[in-house]
């Protein structure tokens, strides 16, 4: 089971250098429905079979191009929603960076708990939960191997990398996961294995590979010809320095 983790693209709260978290009504920029358009192109020739997205609009708004050109709708689940910033919630970033917890949040991740809000270690056990199910399910429904879209958010996206990297949450911050980006995961029955990381352009082909109908048989190891993308990132999130 082979799950493309993609970035929402880049939204109003990026340019405006603050921490969105759940705040209601954060869509995209113009370049984020750009990339939108640009990830439908890039995947919607691959055999994908499911798409799960997190509820909020930045989400929707990226994945809704594909969903279109497969002809596939989208499910919302919760356990992908950004994290819960609590009282940081909308907060300028610079101003973030002056705060205790930051520090904490940089080096000790699996023991931050936002105020108000809810700890990273809460936030990988429901992604990595919610991909593990979703994976099963697909798997269960179509008697075999299956790829599939899981829109999120980066931080959340990061969780789930170093999950399958098998690294310690402390050392998430070392993942970097631009807007519009994908990163992939096949989730074989012993362990899994990351195929891409953070790429915004490479050509996507070789995962057809997986897909039963085009005789693909399953593979353990990374994808020939993966890539990693370019490491200057758009985040909002909670990462060493305040990035647009």
């Amino acid at each position: 089971m082979t799950v493309i983790l993609l970035r929402h693209g880049v939204s109003t709260s990026n340019t405006a250098r603050t921490l969105a978290g759940r705040s209601a009504g954060v869509d995209l920029t113009d370049r984020g429905r750009e990339q939108a358009q640009t990830v439908a192109q890039r995947l919607g020739s691959l055999p994908i079979e499911a798409i799960v997205t997190s509820p909020l609009l930045r989400c929707q708004r990226t994945v809704a191009p594909l969903a279109d050109k497969l002809g596939i709708e989208a499910e919302p689940d919760e356990r992908l929603l950004e994290v819960d910033y609590g009282d940081w919630t909308g907060r300028a970033l610079g101003e973030l960076v002056s705060e205790p917890l930051w520090k904490v949040v940089q080096r000790h991740a699996s023991g931050a708990v936002f105020p108000s809000g809810e700890g990273l270690a809460q936030v990988q056990f429901r992604a990595v939960s919610a991909v593990r199910e979703h994976d099963r399910i697909l798997a269960e429904k179509h008697g075999g191997d299956v790829l599939w879209v899981a829109c999120t958010h980066g931080d959340v996206i990061k969780s789930l990398l170093a999950d399958a990297f098998g690294i310690h949450l402390d050392g998430f911050q070392r993942i970097v996961v631009e807007p519009a980006s994908i990163s992939v995961v096949r989730y074989s029955p012993t362990a899994p294995y990351v195929w891409r990381l953070n790429d915004t352009g490479s050509d996507l082909s070789a995962l057809a590979a997986i897909s039963p109908q085009t005789g693909g048989e399953s593979r353990s190891g990374p994808v020939p010809g993966g890539e990693t993308g370019n490491t200057s990132s758009d985040d909002n999130g909670v990462t060493e320095r305040p990035e647009s």
